[in-house]
């Protein structure tokens, strides 16, 4: 007999189209497109990562632009919390936090806006991918800059080879980082 999360993997891994060469050769992409159109599929993923909130003791679900804003904010909805986003550099109104970090071939800034926290709220950060863990790292820090506390990590995939759940460690302090799919 499979377990309900032996059985979401396997949902979820059915869905998840490989597209070999993109977005430049020698990379296979995991498009979770298939996923997303896929009714079935979207209602079990959007109601595991409600239930993690509500477990986890969240009061808001953060998405990271671009896909992780598609599987966090139909989960804080279904959870009854409220959805933030942490957006790329210059695309949020207001005073905001940024956070810069390093990337492949160089920077990247992501900003949250100041007022989106009450001091103290617990957040579930939910992001599509974790492969290098600097986008998700990034987030963390932003999240408890802007002063709440950081409930948990899920992740749809992650991207086991690339060692993110390791560079990610120094920024979890403890919480607790899931992912629904190893590949």
């Amino acid at each position: 007999m499979t377990s309900p999360a032996t059985d979401l993997a396997g949902l979820l891994s059915s869905r998840i189209r490989d597209v070999p060469d993109y977005p430049k050769p020698g990379v296979l992409f995991k498009d979770i497109a298939p996923l997303l159109a896929d009714a079935e599929a979207f209602a079990a993923l959007t109601l595991a990562l409600a239930e993690r909130a509500t477990e986890l003791g969240a009061t808001k679900v953060v998405g990271l632009e671009a896909r992780g804003f598609v599987l966090a904010a139909p989960a804080a909805f279904a959870a009854g919390l409220g959805f933030v986003p942490i957006r790329k550099k210059g695309k949020l109104p207001g005073e905001v936090h940024a956070q810069s970090y390093d990337l492949e071939y160089g920077s990247a800034t992501l900003e949250v806006q100041c007022d989106a926290f009450t001091p103290g709220e617990r957040v579930l950060v939910v992001d599509d991918v974790l492969a290098t863990g600097g986008t998700i790292g990034a987030s963390l820090d932003l999240v408890r800059r802007a002063g709440a506390e950081l409930a948990g990590v899920v992740v749809l995939m992650e991207l086991g080879f690339l060692d993110g759940r390791e560079r990610l460690a120094a920024h979890l302090d403890g919480a607790p980082l899931e992912t629904l799919v190893v590949v």
